[in-house]
């Protein structure tokens, strides 16, 4: 099996083109229906399910169309739970040494 880091975008385009095709032959709607669905055009679906290339925003809308937002969200980072400020502060915290602590002499005793 192909490692899919070796994959040209070309390949990616015609893999995705082929999935949505399938998709779409499977809900039984026409590249029409789809397109008018999606809001875009019927060249637009067209070209994306030929691995033509696309907008990103053609992408999305078909995605949406098809019900498939977990496409979508594969693309994005998770939310962060933790808010950055409370890490900074934190860190800082653990940078802060304690004060060192300086031993004096009692007065009037001289050193040897």
């Amino acid at each position: 099996m192909e490692s899919n880091l070796l994959l040209t975008t070309e390949n990616w385009e015609h893999r995705f083109g082929v999935e949505v095709r399938r998709l779409r032959q499977r809900r039984e709607l026409t590249q029409a229906e789809l397109a008018e669905r999606a809001n875009v055009s019927t060249s637009s679906i067209k070209y994306l399910e030929a691995g033509k290339g696309s907008s990103l925003a053609t992408v999305v809308r078909v995605a949406k169309a098809l019900g498939r937002v977990d496409w979508l969200e594969s693309f994005t980072p998770p939310e962060s739970t933790v808010s950055p400020m409370a890490l900074l502060r934190e860190r800082q915290r653990s940078e802060q040494r304690p004060p060192a602590r300086v031993r004096h002499s009692p007065r009037g005793a001289t050193s040897s």
